[in-house]
């Protein structure tokens, strides 16, 4: 049997490069290689592709290998790839692709629109406002709030503030990243986790519930990689909690149009759940949180990147 011919994708000209190389190459290393052929590819950091051998590879010939490809696993994750943008090139290239479309990515990756939807379809989320370049500093939110990029990933440019007088420097950190900041209420509440599987026969599968403990309550960037959070799987919930989280995560997965699998996380409060963000392409590699999850249902890492190609060769 000859084998399928995949193309994964790594790196990103953005803040997560180095979180979606380690992504790429452990799914290249998962791929059962009697199985599949596997072609990997890199963007750096300033946006020029590379193949595994090291040389520089043109975008021209770039969409030839991936056009040369079954399938593609765009394993990049952040601004200028999980955010359409690859899957745009991918959809012109006309090759079938792991993951969610251009609207679901790009939708996902814009928090502001995220709170939109999720509110529309009856999923609550912080109070919260937009602030710009061009928008002053807002002096009357009540305090303390969560700074962050509208569209940025792993938790960069994120910001507690406790104090007015530090809330421009926590604006201008996250307008360093994008050019729209999310200020948003504090939510004190347990994080809470849960992945959504598209399968290829048309099921959806829902992962277990993790946890996210940390000493002082915030996820930022340096506990995202540093050993220091306590990720509990499956976590501790009721069965109504329980119930309540899949509904929502389904409802979040269904409006936005997501493929693939996502990850939506919550805040579990005392008045209920509060949608923090939504991730199209969540980390891939075997201890990311979401192959995690997933083999808490007993489905293992190398079975989860089997039903994401399958279902993209489904979808195609």
């Amino acid at each position: 049997m000859s084998r399928l011919r995949i193309a994964v994708i790594g790196g990103g000209a953005n803040s997560e490069h180095d979180v979606s190389v380690a992504s790429a190459a452990s799914v290249t290393a998962a791929l059962d290689p009697s199985r599949y052929e596997v072609l990997c590819l890199t963007i750096g950091r300033d946006g020029v592709w590379w193949d595994a051998a090291g040389s520089a590879v043109g975008l021209g010939e770039v969409v030839s290998l991936l056009q040369g490809c079954a399938v593609v696993f765009p394993a990049v994750h952040g601004p200028r790839g999980e955010d359409g943008t690859l899957a745009a090139l991918l959809d012109l290239a006309g090759v079938p692709y792991v993951g969610s479309g251009v609207r679901a990515g790009a939708l996902g990756m814009d928090k502001w629109t995220t709170k939109l939807v999720a509110e529309a379809v009856g999923v609550r989320t912080a109070p919260g406002l937009l602030v710009t370049h061009t928008r002053s500093i807002p002096t009357d939110i009540a305090l303390p709030v969560v700074v962050k990029p509208v569209a940025a990933g792993s938790s960069h440019g994120v910001t507690r503030v406790d104090r007015q007088d530090r809330l421009p420097d926590a604006i201008g950190a996250a307008l360093a990243l994008d050019d729209r900041a999310l200020v948003e209420s504090y939510i004190s509440g347990r994080e809470i986790d849960i992945a959504v599987l598209a399968c290829a026969d048309g099921r959806r599968i829902v992962s277990a519930p993790l946890e996210i403990v940390v000493a002082d309550g915030l996820f930022d960037t340096a506990r995202k990689y540093d050993g220091t959070a306590d990720f509990r799987v499956p976590a501790r919930l009721t069965p109504d909690e329980q119930t309540l989280l899949e509904q929502a995560a389904l409802a979040i997965f269904d409006a936005l149009g997501c493929a693939g699998a996502a990850r939506i996380d919550f805040f579990l409060t005392d008045a209920g759940l509060v949608l923090n963000e939504v991730n199209t392409m969540p980390g891939m590699t075997a201890q990311s949180q979401v192959p995690r999850m997933f083999a808490a249902r007993g489905l293992t890492y190398p079975e989860l990147l089997d039903e994401l190609v399958r279902a993209a060769m489904t979808a195609a």
